[in-house]
């Protein structure tokens, strides 16, 4: 198997003699964050969290996607926490880009280099160290807990590299979904999975369902329609979708086309 590329924030500030011009998008359906606007100015600090700093690319808000948070979180050598989760009844899910971190989740320690995962479930304790000699980037999902009768969610830990991606139908292998959690399995209310085009590859409808989505692109670009609008994307842009926001997808090449992606999974319609 090739290698899988992650991309990276790569941050610093832009000279004086650039351009206001920008490629990011807040409108009621979606947003675009590209990787030109992830810049140290716009950076956050958590109080729990040592020697590290966070892009935060989607917070519940009216006017955008509501039910989940996520964020890039750069971490120096020797930095992190002992104690990162400040909500008992909030879940979370993280990705690594690059580095090495050693979790401890439940009592049980993991390495996590680029490409490890791992599902935290509400309530359960944990703590994340960059234990290498440089800085490391990894993607931290949070979710408040909808819990099914009589279903509990269970810790999950492991690689991207390890999983192998199984092929949408009728695509003739074009379109791939790298599963990290089993869906059937609705003890999980959401789920995380990197999705794969070939060259040339597509989204051939306008999909249009109840899943929020954040999407953050891997690796090579392609134009996405989102709503009524087609956007540019590549390597290490970030997009957000409401419920109901059509969108399709159509992969520039010359490689592969690769986004990390977040959707809830609905327990019921609240009336």
């Amino acid at each position: 198997m090739t290698t899988p590329s992650y991309a990276t924030v790569a941050a610093g500030m832009p000279p004086q003699s650039d351009s206001l011009g920008s490629a990011a998008i807040v409108k009621n359906a979606y947003t675009v964050i590209p990787g030109s606007v992830m810049r140290d100015i716009v950076t956050s600090f958590y109080p729990e969290w040592e020697q590290t700093r966070a892009w935060i690319l989607n917070r519940p808000v009216a006017g955008g996607a509501t039910t989940f948070a996520q964020a890039i979180l750069e971490v120096a050598p020797g930095g992190g926490s002992d104690s990162p989760e400040p909500q008992a009844e909030v879940e979370g899910f993280i990705f690594v880009l690059d580095g090495t971190f050693t979790l401890t989740l439940d009592g049980a320690t993991h390495e996590l280099t680029g490409g490890g995962y791992a599902f935290i479930p509400a309530g359960t304790p944990w703590a994340l160290r960059n234990t290498g000699d440089v800085p490391g980037q990894f993607h931290w999902f949070r979710k408040r807990f909808e819990p099914a009768p009589g279903l509990t969610p269970k810790p999950l830990v492991g690689q991207e590299q390890d999983i192998v991606p199984g092929a949408m139908p009728d695509t003739d292998g074009k379109w791939a979904t790298t599963r990290f959690f089993d869906p059937e399995d609705l003890a999980y209310d959401f789920h995380v999975t990197v999705v794969t085009f070939e060259a040339g590859a597509k989204i051939p409808f306008l999909e249009t369902h109840v899943m929020e989505h954040g999407i953050y692109v891997l690796e090579g670009n392609a134009v996405y329609r989102l709503n009524d609008d087609w956007v540019e994307l590549q390597a290490g842009d970030y997009f957000s979708l409401r419920a109901f926001c059509p969108q399709a997808c159509y992969a520039g090449g010359p490689g592969k086309f690769r986004y990390l992606l977040y959707k809830d999974v609905n327990r019921q319609i609240t009336l």
